[in-house]
């Protein structure tokens, strides 16, 4: 085969298969809908009352296999996670790592559970909903909720938290005072002018004394810095001291009190989305949240993976720096590339008789994925290459204890035979 279209073969493969990644298999009965999240529910002892949840696995979940990973947990789930979901399809395997989403129904109670201190008027007036449970609530996601996901579900214990407006209030919340049940920190619009800011007031003390290394915090804030003054921008808005922006100010005050503690370690992203409304926010926020919390996850060096000039040498030590960057990150070891993209990688070097790149690429396959038949299947075909029969039989003996189809039988009996 022509060198430059083996080139240009691997680079559309590379770059298109980070995205195939999150595209579920779509079966013959589902060409026109797609199905979100399945539906199950746990009682909290907590509230006395059943809580509905919506699971939605990785497209690339098999439960044949033991892998496990990271969680998304996602507030007024029964709104967003659609939108979670939609990110995560295009994004995840290359921007995001493939995710167990749990959305979580705040469709009854949502005022009680998610609102931080308890009131009883609000902006001059009388407000007679009740709320105020947030420490109740997040008690329940500790004891209840946590506990029953990883009991049920293959995740391990990196887990993320979205919420939109009373639940980006409740996402503050809980990072500060509960920092060590998420890694990660999303909210969307927060109503931080709950009880007149009095997250805010109690913020200041746990940013500048707690330390947050590990964790990470988004916040995005809509466009809509005042319903009745066109006028009021992002520049004056801080100068307003009417009702009419405290939404708006007690996001940056909360912003700028962030910044001002930078020393905490909490790695922090705002935006401003001047176009989107509060009810339009939650969809750009989330895709860009998500992206921004998983910059570090983002594949590097891309330019000389998809290189044959670059020595094996070169390769070897991209793939291991990864390695550590993603274990750093998770606090647990993880592959750092598909095992698809290995074996893959390795039958391109091997038309490009790149013999010991393809080899290199076969044994990491081999290392990172011990329980797939698949990789010692494909490192035999490189011993086939070069005639070591001996090895081949060996690798392929492996791949039937794993997998005993007729496929691996006929494979080593021919083998033999050689």
């Amino acid at each position: 085969m022509n060198s430059n279209i083996l080139r240009v073969a691997l680079c559309i493969i590379f770059f298109t298969f980070i995205q195939v990644l999150g595209y579920a298999q779509i079966s013959e009965n589902e060409h026109f809908l797609k199905k979100i999240g399945i539906t199950d529910s746990l009682y909290s002892k907590t509230f006395n009352e059943y809580k509905t949840i919506y699971i939605q696995l990785p497209a690339n979940y098999s439960p044949e296999n033991s892998e496990k990973y990271p969680v998304v947990f996602i507030l007024d789930g029964e709104i967003l996670l659609p939108a979670v979901s939609n990110v995560q399809d295009f994004y995840s395997g290359g921007f995001t790592p493939e995710m167990v989403l749990v959305g979580v129904s705040n469709a009854h109670n949502r005022t009680r559970d998610l609102t931080t201190s308890k009131i009883s008027e609000k902006y001059g007036m009388p407000f007679n909903e009740e709320n105020g449970e947030a420490p109740q609530y997040s008690n329940f996601i500790k004891t209840e909720l946590i506990p029953f996901i990883e009991n049920k579900y293959p995740v391990t214990n990196f887990r993320t938290l979205i919420g939109h407006s009373y639940g980006g209030l409740f996402a503050i919340y809980v990072l500060l005072k509960q920092p060590e049940l998420f890694s990660n920190y999303i909210a969307i619009d927060p109503s931080l002018d709950w009880d007149n800011q009095k997250l805010i007031t109690e913020a200041g003390e746990k940013l500048a004394k707690n330390n947050f290394k590990g964790k990470s915090l988004f916040i995005a804030l809509s466009g809509q810095l005042h319903m009745q003054n066109s006028k009021i921008t992002l520049d004056n808005v801080m100068e307003d001291t009417t009702d009419y922006t405290l939404f708006a100010r007690s996001n940056i005050t909360f912003s700028n009190l962030v910044k001002q503690n930078a020393s905490n370690g909490l790695a922090y992203n705002w935006k401003f989305y001047p176009k989107d409304l509060h009810g339009t926010i939650p969809f750009p926020a989330t895709m860009d949240g998500l992206i921004a919390t998983f910059e570090w996850y983002q594949m590097e060096n891309t330019d000389k993976i998809n290189s044959f000039d670059t020595p094996k040498e070169t390769l070897f030590n991209i793939i291991k720096y990864r390695e550590k960057k993603l274990k750093a990150h998770f606090g647990y070891a993880v592959p750092p590339y598909p095992e698809e993209l290995l074996t893959m990688s390795g039958y391109m070097n091997l038309d490009m008789k790149q013999p010991e790149k393809a080899k290199m690429y076969f044994e990491l396959a081999v290392e990172y994925y011990p329980n797939s038949a698949n990789a010692y299947d494909s490192m035999a075909e490189y011993y086939e290459g070069i005639n070591d029969f001996e090895n081949a039989l060996k690798l392929i003996t492996k791949a039937y204890k794993i997998n005993p189809s007729d496929y691996f039988k006929k494979r080593m009996e021919s083998m033999k035979g050689r």
